[in-house]
């Protein structure tokens, strides 16, 4: 309901009283998405305000809750309770329309969307405004090398093509783009908010940008000065719903990057965020990626591209093994790889011990069991083989030979730095998601998570050699965007070993040596990959030929069949082993209206729209 024109208390002309003023909140309660309305006493007038934050009672407590418009019309006949007080500052009005949006986009409550644009700690006042304007005193800005010219270059491109309520600009820069002289582009036009894939890369990035003189408010530390007023708002994902007033620019550095999907319902994505609140707010939008997604180029965004040197600059040298031709006895070291490791350069081999997929090869030919129609692993279920991607069957047989002799491959080896240790001759340092210090050591095994510790690399010395020991695991996930993690994968090596300005290397160990992702990374051209997976996805009426979300939790079985009966446009399958239901639509509004308009029944429903089950 809109908020009526209704002045602050007191006698109104002729000596009639005015009618009492009235705040619409929104309870911060998991099980309420519904706002009720409350008294705002004159005392608390001045301080109340859209998005405020403030204590409010409710059956017999006072719980915290957000206003979410003010002042409103009174119902007539309902005795309202006043606010309890007025705790601090909270979203500004843009943010708590768009948590709105993002509720009916992303199938989920507002409840949890207002508590990622709030502050962590209560901020009773705000900061002075900050700005750039002493930016003399940090002494010019080192001359841009040929990185920062190919960004500023873009940016200008982009800059001097936007018009009001634009779609996106995607800069497809190489892995290891200058990202300091592209936000200092971007600054120099106004307040920009930066949108990093990680906390690491965000924090990074802000003292490179304070080192330039920008007034630089990190977030979620610094969410007062951001609110009050800043050149760069900059933080990880929840940064999408960070306050940045007068903001001229938003740019999402690494769109690509799984970082900026949120994992809990509702899961909405950092980029998509960004986009719709720069078209709201009339400001640029820049989306930059060095492999951009499927779903990124159906948003029909404007491309700007480097030209070819640039590009194949940044990506590194790229060796790929083959292992195929490997004597199985060597396990999972080639002989490629131990001359890395036995050399002097400083490699980080990456293993995913767990493993996204249990990969079967022949016996025969030693080539991977693959599915048909999608290209996705198969596992063996009841004689037959199923594709945990598309779910497609076959008998057991090898599609190359025709044998019937098929191995599991064992993918996790759990002593691998014991191996590598004993292959190297070198001290080997493990790397996980719960180590704290990065090993100082020649030599680090562990999975991924080791390449998000770019910073603390260079600050160790740096790397040379990014080894994956096993990629097929990337390349062969369940997941229908295998193919563009994998590629991202191959990025983030690139970016951490300094593509080929550096000499950087990465080698990939493989039974699929001719896989696009593979091909794509040689030729440094992200294009090559998006080719090869259009005409699946269309086939398989995958995103973005398609919307999906995945139903799960007690009430899914009733949900999908209210879907299945209120929408002819949305189609349900399922459920799988593990319970859960696929629900696709032609598109996105399809989805989320369809989502939106169906009753929920009383027993938890996990949505995860944009999820795929296997």
């Amino acid at each position: 309901m809109p908020a009526s024109p209704l002045s602050l208390p007191g006698q109104a002309a002729g000596g009639e009283p005015r009618l009492p003023l009235v705040a619409r909140a929104l309870p911060d309660l998991p099980a309420l998405d519904r706002e009720l309305d409350y008294l705002v006493p004159a005392e608390l007038a001045d301080e109340v305000r859209v998005g405020a934050v403030v204590r409010l009672p409710l059956q017999g407590r006072r719980v915290r809750g957000w206003v979410t418009a003010y002042p409103v019309a009174p119902a007539e006949g309902v005795a309202l309770r006043p606010i309890a007080r007025v705790s601090g500052w909270g979203p500004p009005p843009e943010l708590v329309e768009l948590a709105s949006w993002a509720a009916w986009r992303w199938a989920g409550r507002r409840r949890s969307l207002l508590v990622s644009a709030t502050p962590r700690a209560v901020v009773k006042q705000l900061p002075a405004p900050a700005s750039g304007a002493l930016r003399h005193l940090a002494g010019s800005p080192p001359p841009a090398g040929p990185r920062g010219r190919a960004a500023r270059a873009l940016v200008e491109a982009a800059w001097q093509s936007r018009q009001p309520g634009d779609r996106p600009h995607l800069l497809r820069l190489p892995p290891d783009y200058d990202g300091t002289e592209l936000v200092s582009a971007l600054a120099e036009r106004g307040p920009v908010l930066v949108v990093a894939p990680s906390e690491e890369r965000a924090a990074a990035g802000a003292a490179a940008l304070r080192r330039r003189g920008w007034a630089v408010a990190l977030l979620p530390g610094d969410w007062a000065q951001a609110r009050a007023g800043a050149d760069v708002v900059i933080g990880s994902r929840g940064a999408a719903w960070g306050p940045c007033p007068g903001m001229a620019s938003a740019v999402v550095l690494d769109a690509h990057d799984d970082g900026l999907v949120q994992g809990t319902t509702p899961c909405w994505d950092a980029p998509d965020v960004v986009a719709e609140r720069a078209r709201r707010a009339g400001a640029a939008c820049l989306w930059v990626s060095s492999c951009p997604s499927l779903e990124m180029l159906a948003a029909r965004p404007r491309l700007h591209l480097p030209s070819r040197s640039e590009e194949r600059q940044g990506w590194a040298v790229l060796q790929v093994v083959d292992m195929r031709g490997v004597d199985p006895r060597q396990g999972l070291y080639s002989e490629a790889l131990v001359r890395q490791l036995r050399g002097g350069a400083r490699v980080v081999c990456v293993l995913n011990r767990k493993g996204r997929a249990a990969l079967l090869a022949c016996g025969a030919c030693r080539e991977l069991a693959r599915c048909e129609d999608c290209g996705g692993a198969v596992l063996l279920e009841g004689g037959r083989l199923r594709c945990r991607r598309c779910g497609a069957t076959r008998p057991e047989v090898c599609a190359a030979c025709g044998s019937d002799r098929l191995a599991v491959l064992r993918v996790g080896v759990s002593g691998a730095v014991e191996q590598v240790g004993a292959l190297a001759g070198r001290p080997v340092g493990e790397v996980t998601a719960t180590t704290r210090e990065l090993p100082p050591t020649p030599v680090i095994v562990g999975t991924q998570a080791a390449l998000y510790r770019e910073r603390e690399l260079r600050a160790t010395g740096g790397v040379d050699v990014v080894g994956f020991l096993d990629f097929d695991q990337e390349l062969l996930a369940p997941s229908y965007r295998a193919g563009e993690q994998a590629l991202a994968l191959l990025a983030r090596a690139a970016r951490v070993v300094g593509g080929r300005r550096r000499g950087g290397q990465v080698l990939v160990q493989t039974r699929l040596p001719a896989h696009p992702v593979l091909r794509a990374a040689l030729l440094a051209d992200p294009a090559v990959l998006s080719a090869a997976e259009e005409p699946v996805r269309q086939s398989l009426r995958l995103p973005p030929y398609s919307s999906v979300a995945s139903l799960s939790g007690p009430g899914a079985a009733a949900f999908a069949r209210e879907l299945a009966r209120a929408s002819a446009e949305v189609e349900v399958k399922g459920p799988d082993r593990a319970g859960r239901f696929l629900v696709r639509a032609p598109g996105p509004a399809c989805l989320a209206d369809a989502l939106a308009a169906t009753r929920r029944p009383r027993e938890r429903v996990r949505v995860d729209v944009g999820a795929v089950w296997s």
